[in-house]
């Protein structure tokens, strides 16, 4: 039956770009079919009791994790009055779930009925129900496992007089397990974290949910409505320059943004609805695409959590957050939808207030011939005031607070709005012989504004060179819309001998944005515009493709490999290009027109060898790129694309007991690397270079009730090439051989999760649960031969949960009430979330009088990370 496995696909999270090759492990035990429990009978339609109609109508069920029928769709039609008949009945029926291993599956299966105008007789006792057949995208090729006999099914009752309905007893009910895709692991380093992961402890926004993963930190200098900074094995990919981030098809990294390439903001995710995580470290599969330098992460959403919850926290500082989310009974974990508003006063001295909301909805619909779509929309705002940084001689001279902002207007006018809109639709088919075919279309439009001041008052106005000391506010704008879309199709697997199969994948992807942006000096209160720094339109297109084939020898080694490509086309309006200097003739009208192009292309690989049941070992090798900042590109450019050379080791044991550990080392050479120049607020181009680490990854899942997991990732970073002295710059911050900056060598991350039943209170029982999260970053190089210092921050939670219901009904589920509090920075550790080293001149202190030459020596500044904060929390399910 072609159809069965397309029905795995039908609670997939999202049209994740092109489908994954399959890859064998250890089959999971064979899962045991629903049973019926209550049943009712069809009517035999009236109007049709004439025409004296025998016909049979089969329809494709969804039971749902507590029994209840979410959907029926009619596989084989016996009249629409008849359909109709049988939808009704059905979607009143009841089941014991589906299950594997003790847990409720979600399920879907064939249930025909016969509708005759006559008697019905008494038919002869039903046969057993064939045990379900899981669909395991990682195992397509594996033997299926011998199959347990089944519980023997409900009779329906005979006689029934005059004309008659019935469900068919005698035709044994088909049964398909519907699952998630999961793409198979392209290197030791290709990390799946669940929901319980992904839980244990707080974190406030989606970004934070990276820190599960390991090597990764994620910091949030600029504050709240500026994109984090995301730290990844030994790349500073700041605003996500170097990782490709994506929710469901749609790449959130956006192409030429004024304040960083690559910038991607995951303000429009609610961490709630975050289902699982997936993250490549490294560039070893041909899915991934652009950005993808030190590796991709990937979120899927979904609610497994069926009903309505709705949310409040208070907490220190003046923090107030609002969240509902809406995920219907009879519907796929896929459907839902979620929407949160946020306000905070901000720590220090009042200059970090922000507002923030957003919401997210998703529909999960089976279409005709075995399609399904998947219907994604999201949208997200936010504005905040912004601190900036302080020089770390002022705050030790007590000139100024560590939590503080300078009293200067300079200071005090920074702030960041940001705005986004997206939707997507995808439709996919699977069939039973491996083969999958997949389509997706989607939109997004993005707003960015912000104003920054790094450096004090060091600038002087290049178009009028007398005007110097205004302040070096920077205001930066970024107005982007993009479309894009895709297909894929994976072959069936192929049996090319008794020992070898093999299976093909295709894939190809488009996308085109139009980008408006702006940089100028301001200068404060009334941020009049001082000098002018960039203004310019962007259409950059671009179109990829990438083929991926899986030889697999035997169940113990796979070779798996594959080509990537793709293009870009740059057309760019630089406005005040051929820029004419204040002492220089005028000659032309200011303004550079110009297009580029360019291809990059590479190959990525793995095998795979199972020595043993419980270990596999793994080589990967991947060609990547970055696409270049479109406004540095000249005319007729071949776009010069930072390319790297990604190369891993490792092996991956699982012993049993819920027990995994990964050990790899890896290497990774990138032509050109990029660093954050503070008096432009943007990044430079600095050179190649090279990082070599290690990184071990230990997870314990014992018990439903207690999830742990420790990692440790090590890597040296150096600078190969650094940028040549200029006149404008004669001293650079960087010189051949030095240890990358703000790359911490060692990151240490720590997440327990761990849940219990504590007492009963008038009957029904409630739940403790704890929640635990800790990160080391060892000191961190800056330039200039500075360091920073190290950073321990640890994170907590704790709530009761009660059932509303009393007695057995409470075992069943249902509504619950949970309150809880949640600690950021328990310790009340301070430290900086981020930390430079750069010239700047700052009065310093209130009064203080601005210095009327400017520093030309380097300083260490921070940008504070919050002190401990508390939220207390009331959540209600329904």
């Amino acid at each position: 039956m072609r159809w069965l496995s397309f029905l795995c696909c039908l609670s997939a999270a999202t049209l994740a770009a092109p489908p994954a090759l399959g890859q064998p492990e250890a089959r999971p035990e064979a899962p045991v079919a629903p049973q019926i429990l209550e049943h009712v009978d069809p009517e035999y339609p009236p109007e049709r009791l004439a025409e004296g109609i025998d016909t049979t109508v089969t329809l494709f069920v969804t039971v749902e994790k507590d029994g209840t029928v979410s959907d029926a769709v009619v596989a084989e039609s016996g009249g629409a009055a008849f359909d109709d008949a049988a939808m009704k009945a059905v979607r009143r029926w009841r089941f014991s779930p589906a299950m594997r291993g003790g847990a409720p599956l979600r399920a879907r299966i064939r249930v025909p009925f016969h509708f005759a105008p006559g008697p019905h007789e008494q038919e002869p006792a039903p046969a057993p129900a064939e045990a379900p057949e899981a669909e395991a995208a990682d195992h397509p090729a594996a033997p299926p496992p011998p199959r347990p006999a089944a519980p023997k099914p409900v009779e329906f009752a005979g006689g029934v007089a005059g004309p008659h309905a019935v469900a068919e007893p005698g035709k044994p009910i088909e049964i398909h397990v519907q699952g998630r895709p999961n793409p198979p692991r392209r290197a030791a380093s290709d990390f799946r974290i669940g929901r319980a992961a992904l839980a244990a402890a707080p974190h406030t926004t989606a970004a934070d949910l990276l820190r599960t993963a390991p090597g990764v930190h994620v910091a949030h200098p600029e504050g709240e409505a500026v994109a984090q900074r995301i730290f990844l094995r030994g790349f500073d990919a700041e605003h996500g320059q170097d990782v490709e981030l994506r929710v469901g098809p749609i790449p959130l990294n956006q192409r030429s943004h004024v304040h960083g390439q690559g910038y991607a903001d995951l303000g429009v995710i609610i961490p709630e609805v975050v289902r699982s995580l997936r993250v490549v470290e490294g560039v070893y599969d041909p899915q991934q695409g652009d950005f993808a330098v030190a590796g991709s992460a990937y979120f899927d959403l979904g609610v497994e959590e069926r009903g309505l919850q709705l949310k409040g926290a208070l907490g220190s500082f003046g923090a107030r957050r609002l969240l509902a989310v809406w995920a219907p009974e009879a519907q796929s974990e896929d459907t839902f939808g979620a929407a949160v508003v946020r306000a905070t006063d901000g720590f220090g001295d009042g200059t970090r207030g922000a507002i923030s909301g957003g919401a997210v909805g998703q529909y999960r619909v089976p279409l005709p011939d075995e399609y399904s779509a998947l219907l994604h929309v999201a949208a997200h705002g936010g504005r905040a005031n912004l601190a900036g940084v302080l020089r770390r001689d002022d705050i030790e001279a007590g000139r100024v607070g560590f939590h503080d902002a300078y009293p200067d207007l300079a200071a005090r006018a920074q702030s960041a709005a940001s705005t986004r809109l997206q939707l997507a639709l995808g439709v996919e088919r699977s069939d039973d012989d491996g083969s999958q075919k997949s389509a997706w279309l989607w939109a997004a439009t993005s707003g960015y504004r912000s104003r920054m001041n790094f450096t004090g008052y060091t600038q002087r106005s290049r178009r009028r060179p007398e005007w110097v000391g205004r302040g070096d506010l920077v205001e930066q704008s970024n107005q982007d819309a993009a479309i894009g879309g895709g297909l894929a199709y994976r072959t069936p697997r192929i049996p090319i001998a008794p020992w070898l199969t093999g299976q093909v994948a295709v894939g190809a992807e488009v996308q085109t944005s139009g980008v408006d942006q702006a940089q100028n000096l301001l200068q404060p209160p009334q941020n009049e515009t001082w000098d002018q720094r960039v203004d310019a339109s962007i259409q950059v297109t671009g179109v990829g493709a990438h083929a991926d084939a899986l030889l697999e020898l035997s169940r113990h080694a796979r070779l798996r490999g594959g080509l990537r490509a793709d293009l870009l086309v740059f057309d760019v309006d630089d406005r005040i290009g051929n820029f004419i200097p204040a002492a220089q003739k005028e000659t032309h009208i200011e303004g550079f027109r110009r297009t580029a192009a360019g291809l990059a292309a590479g190959p990525r690989v793995t095998l795979e060898i199972d020595p043993l049941p419980a270990l596999r070992v793994s080589a990967s090798y991947g060609h990547g790129y970055r696409s270049p900042q479109a406004r540095l590109l000249e005319d007729g450019d071949n776009a010069p694309f930072a390319t790297v050379k990604s190369y891993e080791a490792g092996a991956t044991l699982r012993p049993g007991g819920g027990l995994s550990v990964t050990a790899a080392a890896y290497e990774t050479r990138l032509s050109y690397d990029l660093a954050f120049d503070a008096a432009e607020g943007a990044l430079v181009r600095i050179g190649r270079t090279t990082r070599r680490g290690l990184v071990a990854y230990l997870q314990a899942a014992p018990s439903p009730a207690l999830t742990a997991g420790v990692s440790a990732t090590f890597v040296h970073a150096t600078l190969d090439e650094p940028p040549p002295p200029t006149p404008e710059n004669p001293s650079p911050p960087y010189v051949k051989g030095q240890q990358l900056p703000f790359v911490p060598p060692v990151v240490v991350r720590a997440d327990l999760a761990l849940k219990r039943p504590l007492f009963t209170i008038a009957g029904a029982p409630v739940e403790g649960r704890l929640g635990y999260g800790a990160t080391f970053l060892s000191p961190r190089p800056l330039p200039y031969a500075q360091t920073a210092a190290p950073v321990f921050v640890v994170d907590a939670s704790l709530s009761l949960r009660r059932s509303l219901r009393v007695g057995r009904d409470a075992e069943q589920g249902g509504p619950w009430i949970e309150v809880g509090v949640e600690a950021q920075n328990l310790l009340d550790a301070e430290y900086a979330d981020a930390e430079y080293s750069f010239k700047s001149t700052w009065p310093g202190a209130a009064g203080a009088s601005r210095p009327s030459i400017p520093s030309e020596l380097p300083a260490r500044h921070i940008s504070a990370g919050s002190p401990r904060s508390l939220l207390a929390n009331v959540t209600l399910s329904l």
